[in-house]
């Protein structure tokens, strides 16, 4: 793989990172997630994004891991909200310690992504900061929008797409118009890879809805049928509200209404996993994270750089459609 040494060079950055010592119970949470690995895909896109422009990437590795540091308090803080047991396959942070020290944990974390990001060059770190608080906000937007879904039975898929666009893609979308920035790139092409970062949050994100239904759990990493239990709105059960009807319907139905700790969830989660087989929202899903996909790929194809010096960041995009975790 091109993008290999890329993110070797964001593990080795990653490992050598401090984020305090004292007291241990602050800071030793914030070393545990950071060491749950995961993809890396956010700072990856950012040092593919900056290798695009120059040949010296390992000025934009700082700022790549201020954006995974923050990418992992929104994690902290989002487990705590969903009461998810498990992260990347390891108990959460608050399972493992408590809430609130996950909460005073992920606050330091907010803090040490603002000092990684101080390593961009003056000349551009004015523009980084408002874009990174353009962005941070709207992280929180998408995130207070999702929790408003769990209350309404009536959200559209318009309205879901706009949810996630906020809480999942807009970081992916800066993720690599820093990349743009720190090498010096025009407004022009960072829009432009903002625009394809986008997308491929759209994409990816759409694709994860999937995987948290259909994925094995030995690849997914966290609890599958995670959000069928939580009757979190995702696109696959809005378009089965929407579809659904006679006995199938009031079978959804019926699952929506049972309280948690009422019945067994693995029967929820296989009970509405084959509502969704028969409604063919397996397919649907599919299509429109490749559809949104495919809207990144045109944004990277206009780039107008050769397509070698593309190579490494569209072979990581490729990477991202395939994904089983």
């Amino acid at each position: 793989m091109t993008f290999q040494p890329y993110l070797e060079a964001i593990s080795k950055q990653i490992q050598h990172t401090a984020y305090g010592e004292e007291p241990a119970e602050l800071y030793e949470p914030i070393r545990y997630i950071m060491s749950l690995g995961g993809k890396r895909l956010r700072p990856l896109l950012t040092v593919l994004s900056a290798n695009l422009f120059i040949n010296d990437w390992q000025k934009a590795l700082k700022p790549a891991i201020a954006v995974e540091v923050f990418h992992n308090f929104t994690l902290m803080h989002d487990d705590i909200m969903d009461c998810a047991p498990l992260r990347r396959g390891k108990p959460t942070v608050h399972e493992k310690w408590n809430a609130n020290t996950a909460i005073l944990s992920g606050d330091v974390m907010l803090v040490n992504a603002y000092e990684l990001l101080l390593d961009v060059a003056p000349a551009q770190l004015p523009r980084v900061i408002r874009r990174f608080n353009r962005t941070a906000a709207e992280v929180c937007e998408g995130q207070q929008l999702d929790m408003n879904f769990e209350k309404r039975a009536d959200v559209s898929q318009e309205e879901y797409i706009g949810m996630i666009r906020l809480k999942t893609s807009v970081l992916l979308g800066f993720a690599m118009e820093l990349g743009g920035m720190i090498a010096g790139a025009d407004e022009a092409t960072t829009q432009l890879l903002y625009d394809a970062g986008v997308n491929m949050g759209l994409g990816f994100q759409l694709k994860d809805d999937l995987l948290d239904v259909y994925g094995d759990p030995e690849k997914f990493g966290k609890q599958v049928g995670g959000d069928i239990i939580a009757n979190k709105k995702t696109f696959m059960l809005i378009e089965a509200l929407l579809l659904a009807e006679g006995k199938t319907k009031d079978d959804l139905n019926n699952w929506l209404s049972l309280e948690q700790g009422t019945y067994d969830t693995s029967d929820k989660v296989a009970a509405v996993t084959e509502i969704y087989t028969q409604l063919g929202l397996d397919t649907l899903a599919q299509t429109m994270a490749d559809a949104y996909f495919s809207k990144g790929f045109e944004a990277l194809e206009n780039l107008p750089l050769p397509v070698e010096r593309k190579k490494p960041l569209i072979e990581f995009a490729e990477f991202l459609v395939g994904r089983e975790s």
